[in-house]
């Protein structure tokens, strides 16, 4: 009996105990405790690996994929993920859930700046549909076929307030005013990651570039840029600031230099503002090789002290620079980086992987392509996102639509170019998935008028051999039609250039093309507002489309044709020229209005911010206030009717905007604080309303972020209109 309980006890002291399952793999558990108990039992070294970002998928195939995930660390905090479908990902998430201690997922990246597969409109021409609902749609639409294919995370929103056109990234975010990038903003955030990101086909955004990259010199992308702390608070920060209150769950740092600091190692803007002013608990990533590129920037001496200035600074994450993964444990053993800064960075990608889901559900379910990739109710609102994006800038003697002309002579390089439609940053967007022009007229046109086709010449160089028979093509026609503009290349990163007027070759063909004496229509793709000025003379009307996505002429086509009514309007002013820059609608009022004006050409811009024709008519009531005088805590409304007194529906977007004469901080002409699209059927009224809360639409801000309303006498602004209230 006694060996018998001597052999009992002797099995249950050498025996292993099976422990149970760590809180944080327990999914009944608050985030934040499972977040603890992670992060309790993680080493230094695992820490580290969380606050890394590399690439996968660039440049490979299924053949290799096991060749492909074995360089890279399985503790690994995220990817950058290439590839359009998720076997790749999934095959490196197994390595991540089953080789490491831990089993920590990786959190998969792309930048689905406007759409996956099934690409929409660039962001630029999205803002001037003034439809938050059609761009919340899209990014909902874009979510899903992103994480059906591995993603969980897109780089987008971006909504830096760009004011010159000749910065390449004026095409990725939503135009010249902060009011405007911040509603989009929100609508993108909530379209991106819905009511929950633990939901289906849901990914997490990120706000880029913070903050101030829209401000480069002179257009030229990655350089200084001079923003005071009051302007930083009254143009660039608000958008940033609506996104966090939307819930965003990341945010990028940018590339420029803020007034001597550079964006990825401004301790003012990460720290204090961001996470301690406006309570961040997201994470901020670096934008690509930034910690490094610091050296270049004169900020750091070497890539150890990029590491230590940036996450000292609050970016938690470094994007493929591989200086934390070099140089963080060095840093942190000599005290040059506190324990404490560590596990805040780690906490906070983590927190997000554990909102994701990402530890229940670390794998993306393969599925065919066709059942989730350009789904009929994603092309139908690129469509429609497309149409609405359009904007008639001339229209002269209502030319458009042509609805009575037999014979149509449609040129320019454009017309058989569907790869340039696509825009910048088109994701796995493919070429022959973009509704060709030239078959979209002929589609639109079918029985209804004779279509001649000439490309006419080329989007730049010197070759004007097509310019002869050209023209006697116009010669024959009733109506020429000229697709001229940018190729996609020639915005977005690293594209800026010295001058944003047409090529000069496209400039001769338009001029060589009025000598036929034929009503001219010009059709601009581009991904920036362009300098017209020598050629919006010879034009009858003009239509910039932008750059359209895959729904391709098809948009255009219906405004030609008048199947569309064209709805939209300017988000950022159109120069007369390059030389005009920086030219936008909400500058500050000057010491001698009258004079200091160019004296060579208009001071005005050629299209102002909001200019957008309609083929109806609209008249506009008067504008209304259920006050005249308030206190600073009452709310009153701004009403005015529009009456839509042509034979057509149309969709109307009335701008609200206000000003204050005298401020202790002098303030813009006009700030765009409002804004509403509605349709509205011929001979119908429909009553737009804008209900104004002082403190949040009247207010300034100073340069510590401090809003401050004074009383005294403000206007409300609408199409001309001017109504005052005093505030008491």
């Amino acid at each position: 009996m006694k060996s018998i309980l001597c052999l009992i006890l002797s099995c249950s002291l050498f025996s292993p105990v099976k422990e149970d399952k760590p809180l944080y793999k327990d999914a009944s558990r608050p985030v934040e405790e499972r977040v603890e108990d992670l992060l309790g039992r993680m080493t230094q070294e695992e820490k580290i690996l969380q606050l890394n970002q590399y690439t996968l998928g660039q440049n490979t195939n299924e053949n290799n994929i096991g060749e492909v995930t074995a360089k890279i660390p399985a503790g690994i905090g995220s990817l950058i993920y290439f590839q359009e479908d998720p076997e790749m990902r999934n095959e490196m998430q197994k390595r991540a859930m089953e080789e490491t201690r831990l089993g920590i997922p990786i959190l998969f990246g792309f930048d689905v700046i406007h759409g996956y597969r099934t690409v929409y409109p660039i962001p630029l021409a999205q803002a001037c549909s003034w439809n938050t609902d059609l761009v919340q749609q899209a990014c909902s639409m874009a979510a899903v076929e992103a994480n059906c294919s591995g993603v969980d995370w897109t780089f987008s929103p971006m909504i830096d307030v760009a004011r010159d056109g000749r910065w390449g990234r004026i095409s990725e975010g939503y135009g010249e005013d902060p009011y405007t990038n911040a509603a989009f903003c929100v609508a993108s955030v909530k379209g991106y990651q819905g009511d929950g990101l633990r939901k289906d086909n849901r990914i997490a955004a990120c706000l880029k570039h913070y903050v101030g990259y829209g401000a480069s010199e002179a257009g030229r992308d990655y350089v200084y840029t001079e923003i005071s702390r009051q302007t930083l608070w009254d143009t660039y920060l608000p958008p940033y600031e609506a996104g966090v209150k939307a819930g965003v769950a990341t945010v990028m740092s940018s590339f420029n230099d803020i007034s001597g600091t550079p964006a990825t190692c401004n301790s003012y803007t990460l720290d204090e503002v961001l996470k301690k002013r406006w309570n961040f608990d997201g994470f901020v990533v670096s934008d690509w090789a930034a910690v490094d590129q610091l050296i270049s920037q004169g900020a750091a001496a070497n890539r150890k002290e990029a590491a230590r200035i940036s996450i000292n600074a609050g970016l938690d994450m470094d994007m493929v620079s591989h200086c934390y993964d070099q140089y963080l444990d060095t840093l942190i053993n000599k005290g040059d980086v506190s324990e404490e800064r560590l596990n805040d960075a780690v906490r906070r990608v983590l927190t997000l992987k554990f909102r994701l889901g990402l530890f229940e559900h670390p794998y993306t379910e393969v599925v065919p392509a066709e059942q989730y990739l350009l789904q009929p109710q994603s092309k139908e609102v690129a469509e429609r996102l497309a149409e609405e994006c359009i904007v008639l800038l001339k229209n002269e003697g209502n030319l458009l639509p042509l609805q009575d002309k037999k014979t149509l002579a449609v040129m320019g390089p454009l017309i058989d170019a569907p790869e340039e439609l696509l825009g910048n940053w088109s994701a796995h967007g493919r070429t022959e998935e973009v509704f060709p022009i030239q078959d979209a007229i002929r589609q639109e046109f079918e029985g209804k008028a004779n279509l001649a086709f000439h490309t006419g010449c080329p989007f730049e160089g010197n070759d004007r051999s097509g310019f002869a028979s050209a023209l006697e093509t116009a010669r024959k026609a009733d109506v020429v039609i000229l697709f001229m503009g940018e190729k996609r290349n020639w915005s977005g990163e690293n594209c800026s250039r010295s001058a944003i007027e047409l090529p000069a070759i496209q400039e001769s063909f338009i001029q060589e093309m009025k000598k036929a004496g034929k009503p001219m229509v010009l059709v601009l793709a581009s991904g920036r507002p362009l300098g017209l000025h020598r050629v919006e003379p010879l034009c009858d009307a003009i239509i910039e489309m932008w750059q359209p996505g895959i729904p391709g002429g098809r948009p255009v086509a219906g405004v030609l044709s008048g199947r569309v009514n064209p709805s939209g309007k300017l988000c950022v002013t159109f120069p007369r020229t390059t030389g005009q820059i920086p030219v936008y609608y909400n500058q500050r009022q000057s010491s001698r209005p009258t004079l200091g004006l160019y004296q060579d050409i208009p001071s005005a811009p050629l299209y102002e911010f909001g200019h957008g024709l309609s083929y109806t008519t609209y008249q506009y009531g008067e504008l209304k206030l259920s006050k005249q005088t308030v206190k600073k805590e009452e709310t009153l409304v701004a009403e005015i009717a529009v009456t839509n007194v042509g034979n057509r529906t149309g969709a109307e977007t009335v701008h609200w905007f206000i000003s204050d004469p005298y401020c202790r901080i002098t303030r813009p002409k006009r700030e765009l604080k409002h804004f509403e699209k509605l349709e509205i059927p011929a001979g119908e009224t429909r009553i737009f309303r804008f209900e104004i809360n002082p403190m949040r639409d009247l207010s300034f801000v100073d340069g510590e972020g401090n809003r401050f309303l004074e009383t005294g006498e403000y206007g409300v602004i609408v199409n001309g209109q001017k109504a005052c209230l005093t505030i008491e």
